[in-house]
């Protein structure tokens, strides 16, 4: 008789864990539908913007810090994006700056979204990232190297996710605790989950935390679209993730007009849903404003290029062709004005002028 009832015990507690289980998943949102994410791309309208942090800071931790935060450089150098008719920034945000003060953290974030609302600048914020330094710390950042494109640029989490296996809970808890923060903020157009999952050689070693972003995102259920951009068609499980569990398609391509065609092309054979390209314009590459922008534009696809303003970032420098004396190079790589607000090349922002109907 014991044994008996220890019998129905073990299967009440399976029951109940079944049950929960699928309470859960019921709980979780699925991939919006082919229609919410038209109805979501037919609210917006044409998104055009850049990737953007503020010339003053060399990443992502120097940009949200306290210390560091640096809210008169983003006002103005967003009112120069205003100024040519962008009308959205894709920025990145960084767990390790919320860890160190996550209620500033926040209120830094809201913060930033006063002043690009006040532009009429929507936001796409990224979560993490797999590309340039493994490593990283809080306080105070490097200075730039001398001609070296993005010196300072630091992964999230980076190696750290791989020696501490702990640092998953500390993730999920950021992760939710931002898009439970801003879920309903009609400032932000769009979540970036994860910046090139797979890049620095990671492979399909990024898979894991990529399926659990996604997981915690879905959890959440923001009312604002989850993604995370297919930038290499070489890593087909992780594109095939990507595009799968996105609810739009954000991808990159620098690549000139008939490489970006033909991607364009290839993504749409597999997904219905509203493309965004969160990443062109490398000049010496042939990924121009004035071929790519108009692609674009024409293809009803949202656009945002590498960089609004030259800085400590140093994007102004190829990825490949370092300067290391720092003198200015022949050809800027991305970014669009000097810090004085002076455009790099006139001719590209008045391309962009008439693009986004701004006529002065």
């Amino acid at each position: 008789m014991r044994n008996l009832k220890i019998c129905f015990i073990l299967v009440a507690v399976t029951l109940s864990s079944q049950l929960y289980a699928q309470v859960k998943k019921a709980k979780t949102r699925p991939v919006w539908t082919v229609q919410q994410a038209k109805d979501w791309q037919s609210k917006w309208g044409w998104l055009r913007g850049s990737n953007f942090i503020p010339s003053t800071a060399i990443n992502q931790l120097e940009m949200w810090q306290k210390d560091t935060f640096d809210p008169s450089t983003i006002d103005r150098e967003l009112g120069f994006a205003q100024g040519i008719g962008l009308n959205s920034m894709r920025v990145f945000l960084h767990h390790a700056a919320w860890m160190q003060d996550k209620q500033g953290f926040k209120d830094r974030v809201s913060t930033y979204l006063a002043i690009a609302g006040k532009h009429h600048i929507s936001t796409v914020f990224v979560l993490f990232d797999d590309c340039w330094n493994a490593t990283y710390q809080i306080g105070k950042q490097p200075e730039p190297k001398p001609g070296i494109h993005n010196s300072g640029w630091v992964r999230d989490p980076g190696d750290l996710y791989y020696t501490e296996p702990k640092l998953v809970d500390t993730l999920e808890a950021y992760v939710k605790d931002v898009l439970t923060s801003f879920k309903n903020d009609q400032r932000i157009a769009l979540w970036d989950l994860y910046n090139e999952p797979g890049n620095s050689k990671n492979g399909n070693k990024s898979m894991p935390l990529l399926k659990k972003v996604f997981e915690w995102g879905r959890a959440v259920n923001p009312s604002q679209p989850l993604s995370a951009g297919v930038w290499d068609f070489k890593l087909k499980e992780l594109t095939d993730y990507q595009i799968k569990n996105s609810d739009v398609i954000t991808y990159h391509n620098y690549g000139d007009v008939k490489t970006h065609q033909e991607a364009i092309d290839t993504l749409r054979s597999v997904s219905q849903r509203p493309l965004v390209c969160t990443e062109y314009m490398a000049r010496s590459r042939n990924s121009l404003f004035s071929t790519i922008m108009p692609l674009l534009k024409k293809e009803n696809i949202a656009a945002y290029n590498w960089g609004l303003v030259a800085g400590k970032t140093n994007t102004k420098y190829a990825w490949d062709l370092p300067v290391p004396d720092g003198t200015e190079p022949a050809l800027w790589f991305h970014e669009i004005f000097r810090q004085d607000g002076m455009p790099y090349k006139k001719e590209e922002t008045d391309v962009i002028k008439s693009l986004t109907g701004i006529t002065q």
